[in-house]
């Protein structure tokens, strides 16, 4: 399979590359800021299976121009089959009060990155009739808290993107999941005194967004709610 990741040197999308790597010779078109991540990250994949192909490509999905030159950089080498919308930026902060520019930025990187990806790559997955597109929403999707702000603002519009999504590409044969992890341990989360065993871990979303992308042409996992065990932190 030919699988497009963003946001992937760590968190969320490094455990979904290697959970993707995991079952059978894939081929991967990656990217993220950190270039040294992807580094990693590529050496990871292949010593998991040498036969991976394996693109790295650094991008800030922040930047429109940026974006569509990753999308046309894949396009050039195939159509992919599965779409992972995982890149993300987390300001906490309340509307009252949270930095200027904060709603820009959060919808910058959170919602428009994937408006623009996945636009940029549908013309040639609508002529193939198939592919899978996974948006990495979050549980700020589906509730507001306290300290979420733009970024609960900008998953809600996310959340949205995909619903709109699932609809319109119903009859190409293209899925679109809406993926709601609760918190799941990351880098992010070093130092912040919260245990390893209090949360999810990221190898959690990631079985499950590869067992949706496992199931047969006519079934779609719209949805997928994942909270830690004990509930919301």
């Amino acid at each position: 399979m030919h699988i497009v990741i963003t946001g992937a040197s760590k968190g969320l999308g490094r455990a979904i590359a290697l959970a993707f790597a995991r079952k059978g010779q894939q081929h991967f078109y990656c990217c993220a800021r950190n270039i040294a991540g992807l580094e990693v990250l590529k050496a990871e994949l292949l010593a998991i299976n040498p036969a991976h192909v394996v693109h790295m490509f650094a991008v800030d999905m922040a930047h429109e121009t940026s974006v569509k030159n990753f999308a046309h950089s894949c396009l050039a080498m195939a159509t992919p089959d599965i779409v992972i919308n995982n890149a993300g930026q987390f300001i906490p902060g309340n509307v009252h009060n949270e930095a200027e520019g904060a709603l820009r930025q959060m919808l910058d990187v959170n919602l428009m990155s994937a408006y623009h990806l996945t636009r940029a790559l549908l013309t040639a997955m609508m002529q193939q009739q198939s592919g899978h597109i996974f948006n990495v929403c979050s549980i700020a999707s589906l509730a507001a808290y306290t300290g979420g702000g733009a970024y609960s603002i900008s998953k809600f519009a996310l959340a949205g993107l995909s619903q709109n999504l699932r609809e319109e590409l119903k009859p190409y044969g293209i899925k679109v999941t809406a993926v709601y992890p609760g918190a799941a341990y990351t880098d992010s989360w070093i130092g912040s005194g919260v245990s390893e065993q209090r949360i999810m871990e990221a190898n959690d979303i990631a079985a499950m967004v590869t067992a949706a992308a496992s199931l047969s042409p006519q079934a779609c996992v719209e949805s997928i709610l994942l909270q830690p065990q004990l509930g919301p932190l």
